[in-house]
């Protein structure tokens, strides 16, 4: 059985939630934010999702410049960003630590509060990103969830590159080195984020 948080909100998690960060952060999608909120989720674990959130904005922005013929539900890869890690809210070891019993736990947490389970998916799928069902927005949330921290994952960009040669018709090696400047320049911010992260306690 899941156990909720109080529903109260800490001074520390309306900070995590709240506060603009260097470089300034997007602001979660109202419905992430009030779950955050009602769970009373770790500050840490909501200044992590405000991270990865605001890179999958900036990733989103990037490719409807660049490849605009490109489909893609920009609010569920938001609303996935924002609440991958929602499972962590119980298994709080999990924030410091390796481990991924967050992701089934995330996953029905997320639909205990109704959320469709087509928005709920991301808590399963963002550290699996070859698992059968995978479409181009579970690979953003996941490359969100790597390169906010500077983490390059050869697989999972070429992955990418493939839908976005694909939608604008752009050669392979083309689509793949307009992606990777874009990505080397998300990863300059990545100190700063961490530090921003780090500054939140796990426990308010």
């Amino acid at each position: 059985m899941i156990r909720y948080g109080s529903g109260v909100t800490s001074a520390a998690l309306d900070r995590a939630l709240s506060e603009p960060g260097e470089p300034k952060l997007h602001q979660l999608p109202d419905r992430a934010d009030d779950l955050l909120r009602e769970l009373d989720a770790p500050p840490r674990l909501a200044a992590h999702l405000r991270a990865v959130h605001d890179v999958a904005h900036r990733l989103l922005d990037w490719m409807g410049e660049e490849h605009p013929d490109l489909v893609i539900d920009r609010a569920a890869v938001l609303f996935g960003a924002a609440t991958h890690d929602i499972g962590k809210t119980i298994h709080t070891g999990e924030l410091s630590g390796p481990g991924s019993a967050h992701e089934q736990v995330g996953y029905r947490l997320l639909l205990d509060h109704r959320i469709d389970p087509a928005m709920a998916r991301f808590a399963r799928t963002h550290a699996d990103w070859t698992g059968p069902g995978i479409v181009i927005e579970d690979l953003v949330v996941s490359l969100a969830d790597k390169v906010w921290k500077a983490k390059r994952v050869p697989d999972l960009e070429q992955m990418i590159t493939d839908h976005l040669a694909t939608a604008s018709r752009r050669q392979p090696w083309e689509a793949f080195m307009a992606i990777d400047d874009f990505l080397t320049l998300l990863a300059e911010d990545a100190d700063r984020r961490l530090a921003l992260q780090a500054r939140h306690p796990i426990i308010p």
